[in-house]
């Protein structure tokens, strides 16, 4: 299941994600966190955050302990930089400094394949589905003795 800020009132999913995304799945804990969109295929799910003057060395993107996705990002900026301006702003709203959103991954995404890059200020995040087959070889089957 992925989980992802979205406030009670809601329901922007497709029925499919209501099973896997209950509307209580997502709390936006800052005005300013950037927007995620999720949408799938057959063949796999996509994740998209905003992510306007990003890197890729600003995202961590792992698996934790209970299979969750974990999603965080960091803008690291310099103070130098910040006093060889001319200017000042009169209004800063450019304020990602710092954010973490976990999902909490559906069953059929295969864990092995998953992918992140950085293209054009977005993040895109490939969480591959396991085929029919695959889910079969998943399967975990204790011998009863």
């Amino acid at each position: 299941m992925i989980m992802m800020p979205v406030r009670s009132t809601q329901n922007w999913l497709p029925s499919i994600f209501n099973d896997f995304f209950d509307n209580d799945w997502m709390v936006i804990a800052n005005a300013t966190a950037p927007a995620i969109n999720v949408f799938e295929t057959e063949k796999e799910y996509k994740a998209e955050l905003a992510a306007p003057g990003m890197t890729k060395d600003d995202f961590n993107v792992h698996i934790d302990e209970d299979n969750n996705l974990v999603i965080s990002m960091e803008k690291k900026t310099e103070s130098k930089e910040e006093n060889k301006k001319e200017g000042h702003y009169l209004r800063h709203e450019f304020s990602y400094s710092k954010f973490q959103q976990t999902m909490i991954l559906p069953d059929d995404v295969d864990k092995e394949k998953i992918g992140a890059q950085v293209e054009n200020g977005v993040l895109n995040i490939s969480l591959p589905r396991l085929s029919e087959q695959e889910k079969e070889k998943a399967k975990k089957f204790i011998d009863v003795k």
